[in-house]
């Protein structure tokens, strides 16, 4: 099965690099691309790619306003951030609207390619820099209500 993916970044370098990254994969089909987030949204409704990598940082329409539109107008294509952006911030609003990936472009290459398969396959897929920022956010906000002995119990209704 072939997957078809769109790219969307304002530079040509980037598409150019990560078209040639994609294509030497035979299961990977890159059907299209875009400079602007508005032409990404006006391409990808009518492509409907598998997967669309997406750059957060784009002119005429954002990356993560472009992926929540796209959830609209394709809701079967699958989002992937390809950002320099790590803030947590970032992060949290792509996922939020609708992103099903994110990478950084520090750790592009392969792990594109792994990204855009496990997207496909329905699965999330984050490079490790944000699964660690994620984790590390959690732990650092997640209000500290449980004691150590409330873990080991178990509530009346659980079974043994």
């Amino acid at each position: 099965m072939i997957i078809t993916v769109f790219l969307a970044d304002d530079h040509a370098v980037v598409r150019d690099g990560l078209r040639a990254l994609l294509e030497a994969h035979a299961d990977i089909q890159v059907i299209g691309d875009a400079a602007d987030g508005r032409e990404t949204v006006r391409q990808v409704a009518r492509l409907c790619p598998d997967v669309i990598v997406l750059d957060i940082a784009m002119p005429e329409l954002n990356g993560i306003e472009a992926a929540r539109e796209i959830g609209h107008v394709c809701p079967s294509t699958k989002v992937i951030i390809l950002s320099m952006l790590s803030t947590t911030e970032h992060i949290f609003r792509a996922l939020q609207a609708g992103a099903r990936g994110y990478l950084l472009k520090e750790s592009a290459g392969v792990e594109v390619v792994n990204a855009v398969r496990a997207v496909h396959a329905g699965q999330r897929y984050l490079s490790q820099k944000i699964s660690d920022r994620i984790v590390d956010d959690y732990l650092r906000f997640y209000p500290r209500s449980f004691d150590s002995d409330s873990v080991g119990r178990r509530g009346p209704h659980e079974r043994r």
